[in-house]
């Protein structure tokens, strides 16, 4: 049966694959961290959530502390570390019992200000090795050491860093590099602090491609949701999102009639016009229109014709058997998958999977 509107479908076990075949890359005793942010990556982060505490993963981890406190609300036990805290959130932070990642020495004066009768509470000490984003640098560890050392109410649980282009063998001395720096910052946080650090540094491809370096604990977020970042590695994953729409109308037009705002396609000779229930409200963006970008409609591609409107799109039918009503795919994990999708566009399946709206129905497939 197809669903008569523009939905996404969410597969469950599809999630549990891939989190299993995450976990046979790294060693039993290796934890592993599941990022959630962004909406689950389009999908949606309470079920998958809880879908991923069924399965005893050690962490969770979200961008800002509003979508951190959303699971800790739907029940989440799992810790969960804010990767960007601000520094109005720590009230909110230690309410709801998640863990921020410290990252500069102001955020860390705010995380202080508000752990003051906190006992050993816990959080993350992000170094930056190469990305130049967020971390301290290697020149930092002696004042860290002189702001907490003798503090009671506070406790870095873990040290880590980010990876820059772990899936990008071009740049292996870069990443080498980042390792060798994280390892120095390691070694010179334990002399100072007399204490060996748990750390965490490798993300999806760093899994994939530097497992050496796994330490204590290992991050995944894209490949949870079924994208490895490497052909080689693709076919061992599974994409959870499949997005699905139909054919709302279909119009005959004539070679010279205009088709959607500011006449973006003037048709050469008469055409058949499928128009789709789904626009750059809800994440197909405006840059899709135009030809650069196709659909899947009973096993052939339908292009994108003039521009992608707010609400709805035009696709091209003429060369395909179909009719008012026939399913759209968008993405799934055999037609078209979102990192094909994004490349058609030169953008990427992470672009591609976060824009997804929250007004467009999921549905889980448990």
């Amino acid at each position: 049966m197809i669903i008569q509107n523009t939905h996404i479908e969410i597969n469950l076990k599809n999630l549990e694959h891939n989190l299993n075949f995450i976990r046979s890359k790294i060693s039993e005793k290796t934890k592993i961290l599941c990022v959630v942010k962004a909406f689950g990556y389009g999908s949606e982060p309470i079920e998958i959530a809880k879908r991923l505490e069924d399965n005893k993963v050690d962490y969770l981890a979200v961008a800002y502390s509003n979508e951190g406190i959303e699971l800790r609300k739907s029940g989440i036990t799992t810790p969960i570390l804010v990767l960007h805290p601000q520094t109005d959130d720590f009230d909110e932070i230690v309410k709801y019992q998640l863990e921020p990642n410290i990252y500069s020495f102001r955020i860390l004066e705010s995380f202080l200000k508000k752990s003051g009768n906190l006992k050993e509470y816990p959080f993350h000490l992000k170094f930056n090795t190469g990305l130049n984003r967020l971390g301290f640098s290697f020149s930092d560890v002696e004042d860290i050491y002189k702001k907490i050392s003798c503090l009671q109410s506070v406790k870095i649980k873990y040290i880590f860093s980010h990876l820059g282009a772990s899936e990008d063998f071009n740049e292996k001395d870069f990443t080498q590099n980042q390792i060798k720096l994280f390892e120095k910052i390691s070694e010179k946080m334990s002399t100072i602090f007399q204490e060996n650090f748990k750390k965490h540094l490798l993300n999806t491809s760093g899994v994939m491609n530097y497992s050496k370096f796994q330490y204590d604990m290992v991050r995944t977020g894209i490949g949870l949701y079924g994208y490895g970042n490497d052909d080689k590695y693709e076919k061992f994953f599974k994409p959870v999102l499949s997005l699905k729409s139909i054919i709302s109308q279909i119009h005959e037009i004539k070679k010279g009639d205009s088709v959607g705002y500011n006449r973006g396609f003037i048709a050469a000779k008469d055409t058949r016009v499928g128009i789709i229930p789904i626009g750059h409200a809800d994440g197909i963006s405006r840059s899709f229109g135009n030809g650069r970008s196709s659909f899947i409609i009973n096993g052939m591609k339908a292009s994108i014709i003039g521009n992608v409107c707010m609400d709805m799109l035009m696709v091209d039918i003429s060369k395909i058997q179909c009719a008012e009503g026939d399913e759209v795919i968008i993405i799934d994990s055999n037609s078209q998958n979102a990192d094909q999708l994004a490349k058609q566009n030169s953008s990427i399946s992470y672009e591609v999977l976060t824009s997804l709206s929250n007004r467009i129905k999921r549905i889980f497939i448990k």
